[in-house]
C-alpha cells in the first residue's frame, strides 16, 4: 500500500502512549493499534479529525504517501 500512517512517530514526538490517544480520542486501543501499523484500509474523517485534534497536528503529518509499483495495478480496478 502506498499510504503510510506515522502515527508512531507523532506519540514519540508528543511522549504520549497509544493508550492515552485511545482514550482521549475516544477509540479502542486494538482499533488503534491497528491504524498504527497499517493494517487498516480506510480510517474515517471523523477520526482522523479527533486523532489531529489531541496530537495537535495536521493529517499530511500523520499519513505519508508513498508511490510502489503495485500502485498502477490498482488504479485498473
Amino acid at each position: 500500500m502506498a499510504i503510510i500512517i506515522r502515527l508512531d512517530r507523532m506519540l514519540a514526538d508528543r511522549k504520549m502512549q497509544l493508550s492515552e490517544l485511545a482514550d482521549q480520542v475516544g477509540i479502542s486501543i486494538v482499533n488503534l493499534s491497528n491504524l498504527k501499523t497499517g493494517k487498516v484500509k480506510a480510517i474515517r474523517f471523523s477520526t482522523l479529525n479527533r486523532i489531529c485534534r489531541v496530537l495537535s497536528c495536521q493529517p499530511g503529518e500523520i499519513l505519508e504517501y508513498t508511490p510502489s509499483p503495485s500502485d498502477d495495478e490498482e488504479d485498473e480496478e
